[in-house]
């Protein structure tokens, strides 16, 4: 009677042993990890803790989250015990433990140990979103930096460049006056003149950029704004044989903003997208609202975003476009005419072709 006691003693003591032992291995897996890897870290968990089970040979490990679904062999649905995986209170997986053998059966203190242990992943992947977190608030600030000293220099640039500009122009179109019989002189002004009205234009865009210039914000109907930027695209539609529709949900759509930069958002926008179509592509123009917002949405059937683009799409004098083709500015005006207004925009790909963006601004 007394060697039975004492290897029913030794038999548990060994079992507490081995969840012990489990419990420290997986403690120093989840310290050891790399945050990037979770696959191969939640693989290693799932090893260790089938062998801190009384029965191993009969035993498998599941570990179903949404980063990572983990099995160490056949699940057999037969009997099993679990433990929900939480994050920040939610629960966002499960552990479980399966045993093959009909005839065996887990011990108490087994769902005590995969209740501990989900608990240390629970643990472990609030670190990795805390971590991630602060990276993606880290990159933001950096960013949020960056702009504000571009912002400041391309300020400075665009007050500098204007007044040359504006003489070059001047004395070009006086030149060009008094210069109408050379031929070949008023052709060079020409171009001097178009040049310098490009040059203008970016000027006028890096001054929107850097937000030197001034908001008039009033009540508006968005509704005349877009027909008014169609038809004054319509002649681009028709040169790049571009067809387009326009779906407004209601006529009149009323939201605090500045008519100048709102007409520049819905120009550039559609302006990029007659760009970026094949011939014989179609535009598509939506706008419509609910209570606190009003949703613009420009769609093209162009080649769309590469992921590299989408990450880049925003930033001041990123382009795809050719050399010459554009400032690279176009885009990252509206974003800051956007931000300036409370509002947000979002590029993305469609399901079958072409892009869409989108641009939310409160009423």
């Amino acid at each position: 009677m007394l060697i039975r006691m004492s290897s029913s003693l030794e038999d548990a003591l060994r079992e507490r042993i081995k969840e012990l032992t489990c419990l420290y291995e997986v403690s120093s897996i989840l310290v050891n990890a790399n945050l990037d890897e979770q696959e191969e870290t939640f693989k290693a968990i799932a090893v260790c803790l089938k062998k801190a089970f009384q029965h191993p040979e009969f035993t498998e490990i599941s570990i179903n989250q949404e980063s990572a679904q983990i099995h160490t062999g056949t699940i057999d649905m037969s009997k099993s015990i679990s433990a929900p995986i939480n994050l920040f209170n939610k629960q966002e997986g499960e552990l479980i433990a399966y045993i093959t053998n009909p005839e065996l059966g887990f011990l108490q203190e087994e769902q005590q140990l995969i209740d501990n242990i989900a608990l240390k992943i629970g643990d472990f992947l609030e670190r990795v979103a805390i971590r991630r977190s602060e990276a993606l608030l880290k990159r933001q600030m950096e960013h949020a930096d960056r702009l504000s000293i571009l912002g400041e220099l391309t300020a400075g640039i665009a007050h500098e460049l204007n007044t040359p500009l504006a003489n070059i122009l001047g004395f070009s179109e006086l030149l060009k006056d008094s210069l109408t019989e050379d031929k070949g002189a008023v052709a060079d002004l020409d171009k001097i003149i178009k040049n310098a009205i490009f040059s203008r234009e970016v000027v006028k865009k890096l001054m929107f950029f850097a937000c030197a210039m001034p908001q008039e914000k009033m009540s508006i109907n968005i509704v005349p704004h877009i027909n008014d930027a169609i038809n004054l695209l319509d002649a681009t539609f028709r040169k790049e044989k571009v067809k387009y529709i326009v779906k407004i949900q209601e006529e009149e759509m009323y939201l605090r903003a500045d008519a100048v930069q709102l007409t520049q958002i819905i120009f550039n926008l559609i302006i990029n997208a007659i760009y970026f179509s094949p011939e014989n592509g179609l535009v598509t123009i939506e706008a419509f609202q609910d209570k606190k917002t009003i949703i613009l949405k420009v769609i093209d059937e162009g080649p769309g975003l590469s992921d590299e683009t989408l990450g880049k799409i925003f930033q001041p004098f990123f382009t795809t476009k050719p050399t010459g083709a554009g400032s690279g500015l176009g885009l990252s005006v509206v974003h800051g005419i956007v931000a300036s207004h409370q509002g947000a925009i979002v590029a993305s790909n469609n399901s079958d072709k072409g892009a869409t963006f989108k641009v939310s601004l409160p009423k």
